[in-house]
């Protein structure tokens, strides 16, 4: 299986380059000239892509503050309601379409994570060219059809989804005739620890749903990243900001860029070394060969000398018969002289 996406002008398959995608998040942190300084950033550092969220507080969650919207499940955001977190981290709607058409500018692909219906509709007044849907909505069918309805590439993280959630999504995308659809592979814990990642499943997931397999990556580095892409991932999503140390919401398991250019040469680098999967040798190689092994006249033989151990080795370089002849010629008879350091053929003995 080769599927081939197409999001905005990029083609994306097996033997595409890795699709590079900068989370821009709540990196922003309220700043809509910092948002503008964060794509250029990941222009820069070598993104294929920014990604944005489109969501309000009050279009994710409910302003309220009883145990059910209150975090406390280990976070680094736990004791904050859902509403309050939201409100820090979410990206103003009357940003985004100049935030797109900023990327655009120099030459990055914008898209974004729509969380309920007038998000999607917002995102197709904009003409965004594919539709994320976050790990913590893989279980809102309705979401993913009316996204999948946008007949657009649908790009779904699976950090909390049990495998009968992603044959439902799945199912929902085609079902609406949306066969363009990306498999991120992510852990839902932010940051993530190295342990958690189980990235040998990447090739399980391609074999067993038959999509592109991505990653949405929240653990330190671009270790992480690098090795899904050895393992196939066509698509990594970092989160971006400009400094950890200025803060926000997101910013503890986000890259810097010098950290982000570093794992998107990286990346780069790693694809030009995993080739293709034929075997065959390059013409340097082909070259090189004649440094390898043959067999030569170790000392002078004479006419009628028999050919022996003593006077016969496998040495480099190759510019005799190959070693596997070795057996065959012990005992033959020198036809002529040969003196000592001559790549020993077949007209030289009987």
């Amino acid at each position: 299986m080769n599927k081939t996406i197409k999001i905005a002008d990029r083609i994306i398959n097996a033997d595409s380059p890795a699709f590079i995608v900068a989370e821009i998040s709540g990196n922003h942190n309220g700043d809509y000239g910092r948002a503008v300084e964060i794509i250029h950033a990941a222009k820069e550092a070598g993104a294929d892509a920014v990604k944005l969220q489109t969501y309000t507080p009050d279009t994710i969650t409910l302003d309220c503050d009883n145990e059910h919207f209150k975090l406390n499940r280990g976070t680094i955001w736990d004791g904050v309601t859902l509403h309050a977190l939201y409100q820090t981290a979410f990206t103003p709607w009357d940003w985004q379409p100049k935030l797109k058409e900023e990327a655009e500018k120099i030459g990055l692909i914008c898209f974004s994570s729509p969380f309920d219906f007038t998000a999607v509709d917002f995102m197709a007044k904009l003409d965004m060219p594919a539709y994320k849907i976050a790990s913590y909505e893989i279980n809102d069918i309705p979401l993913i059809r009316k996204a999948a309805a946008q007949k657009k590439p649908v790009v779904i993280a699976i950090g909390i989804a049990y495998p009968e959630d992603i044959s439902l999504a799945l199912k929902t995308c085609r079902d609406e005739g949306n066969e363009d659809v990306i498999i991120l592979k992510c852990v839902s814990a932010y940051p993530t620890n190295y342990e958690d990642v189980n990235l040998k499943s990447i090739p399980t997931l391609k074999a067993e749903y038959g999509c592109l397999i991505g990653l949405s990556d929240h653990t330190p580095g671009g270790v992480t990243a690098l090795g899904a892409v050895s393992l196939g991932a066509v698509m990594v999503e970092k989160h971006l900001t400009l400094r950890r140390a200025d803060g926000g919401p997101d910013a503890a398991f986000s890259m810097e860029p010098a950290e982000f250019a570093a794992m998107a040469s990286q990346i780069r680098d790693l694809e030009k070394a995993l080739g293709h999967s034929g075997y065959a040798l390059t013409p340097k190689q082909i070259k090189e060969r004649e440094g390898g092994r043959s067999l030569f006249v170790v000392n002078d033989i004479t006419s009628g000398e028999i050919l022996t151990p003593g006077n016969i080795r496998s040495i480099r370089p190759a510019a005799g018969l190959l070693p596997k002849y070795y057996d065959e010629v012990l005992g033959k008879t020198a036809v002529r002289d040969i003196p000592r350091g001559t790549p020993l053929s077949e007209d030289m003995y009987e």
